[in-house]
């Protein structure tokens, strides 16, 4: 039967150049066997050079100078005549069976792989790398998507247009109203702050929201250690001041978690790691161990936070990689790994000097890299004044918005209680926005400057 299917994917490859098309960039050498696996070789390797099918007499002479012994040569040369018949077969069965073909060669190939890794006979890999040769041959899958046709795939579109995104929604209306609901699966967004301003609070209090909704949360921190990072989710979550955690006694403690445990469906893991050492490597492997020894699998990931993570891909102190580059690639990285996982990831970055003490933050403010704004979804400041925290109050800015018109709500203000680390909605009434509106005089539909403004100006 192996070598019945293994035929009939070469007869096709061979015979049939819309099926080859679809196929030959999905189908690797080692799925085959034996004579086989040469065959393919030959076939591939002609395909890439000429960008077209070979002929039962261009493949009989290629075979004349592949690395067979003469038995396999003779072999091949009795299967060549039969592999240029063209037999007539259903196209959906046959990609259907051959996409099964593949799933099946690639698991089989990782579990021999693993068996030589286990026995310490693999020359480069570890007994680390298992989770990844499994999920990589379970991932085998063919993709037949090339674009998007205006025109063809017009009812497509529409049916996207009217279909309901699955989003993580907020606890605060304002937050909801600018997402159009929540945030998006696969996408990045980002909290920009001045050192104590509320980046962590923020984090947090999402995070608890999060949870309390039925929700899987991972929450990974270089900042504060993971204690710290659950001390201020308990005060959010249990009602309790974060400074009178430590007097409750064990019992209270133990029966406000029970009471909130038996109310969530969800879970919360918090990872701290070192401060600067972790990247997205790092969290692939969380992500991937916590799934195989926890059976946890997030549905939304906050780190805290961007600035303070390591790049994958490039080296702090290399020399000619500077701030603009490296944040860059450490956001792209991020985003990268909410598209691998399908869900949204929260992280936040500090604001430059001047932007700490301005009230009106601006995408400008960004400290170390502007490539940061070019790659989150959803970037919005978070700002505080003496007279927003004399009020309990935080105002929050939209600076970009991948989901909704950012000019919609651009400013709107929050509640803020430090003491059990929650944000809360006001009410309309206690919004104190800023006007966006330059300063022209707005008599005659606004076209003059206000000649009153500049009266004292002398020429």
């Amino acid at each position: 039967m192996q070598a019945n299917i293994e035929q009939t994917i070469l007869r096709n490859l061979l015979t049939d150049e819309k099926y080859m098309r679809k196929v030959l960039p999905f189908i690797k050498p080692d799925y085959f066997q034996g004579v086989y696996k040469t065959l393919f070789k030959e076939v591939g390797k002609y395909v890439a050079k000429y960008n077209k099918l070979p002929s039962s007499e261009s493949l009989s002479i290629e075979l004349q100078d592949a690395n067979m012994s003469q038995d396999q040569f003779t072999m091949a040369m009795e299967i060549v005549p039969q592999l240029f018949t063209i037999e007539k077969i259903d196209q959906e069965w046959l990609l259907n069976n051959t996409e099964k073909w593949c799933q099946d060669r690639a698991i089989y190939n990782s579990i021999m792989e693993s068996i030589s890794i286990i026995d310490g006979k693999h020359d480069s890999l570890t007994k680390n790398a298992l989770p990844e040769l499994l999920q990589k041959a379970l991932g085998v899958a063919f993709d037949t998507n090339i674009g998007h046709d205006y025109i063809e795939n017009a009812e497509e579109r529409y049916d996207f247009y009217h279909k309901e995104e699955d989003r993580i929604p907020f606890d605060l209306d304002y937050f909801n109203k600018i997402t159009k609901g929540g945030v998006p699966r696969k996408t990045l967004n980002i909290a920009l702050a001045g050192t104590g301003v509320g980046k962590s609070l923020f984090m947090c209090h999402v995070a608890a929201s999060s949870l309390v909704e039925g929700r899987n949360v991972l929450y990974i921190t270089m900042e504060m250690a993971e204690e710290r990072i659950a001390e201020r989710i308990d005060a959010n979550l249990l009602n309790v001041p974060i400074d009178q955690l430590d007097s409750m006694s064990k019992d209270m403690f133990t029966e406000k978690v029970n009471n909130l445990a038996r109310k969530t469906t969800g879970r919360l893991i918090v990872k701290e790691y070192p401060t600067g050492s972790a990247h997205a490597g790092h969290f692939r492997a969380l992500l991937n161990e916590l799934k195989l020894k926890k059976q946890f699998e997030p549905d939304v990931i906050f780190v805290d936070y961007l600035n303070i993570c390591a790049s994958s891909r490039m080296k702090a102190m290399g020399g000619a990689i500077n701030s603009y580059t490296y944040i860059k690639a450490i956001a792209e990285e991020l985003r990268g790994l909410a598209v691998e996982f399908d869900l949204p990831i929260f992280s936040a970055t500090q604001t430059t000097r001047s932007g700490y003490s301005n009230s009106d933050v601006g995408l400008e403010d960004t400290s170390e890299s502007f490539g940061l704004p070019a790659t989150a979804d959803l970037m919005f400041a978070l700002i505080s004044t003496e007279e927003l925290q004399k009020d309990g109050q935080m105002m929050v800015k939209q600076l970009k918005n991948r989901y909704n018109d950012p000019t919609q709500h651009k400013r709107f203000v929050i509640g803020v209680d430090r003491s059990k680390m929650r944000l809360y909605d006001v009410e309309e009434t206690q919004q104190n926005l800023m006007d966006d509106t330059p300063v022209f005089d707005k008599t005659n539909s606004g076209e003059r400057l206000s000649h009153e403004k500049f009266g004292d100006f002398k020429l």
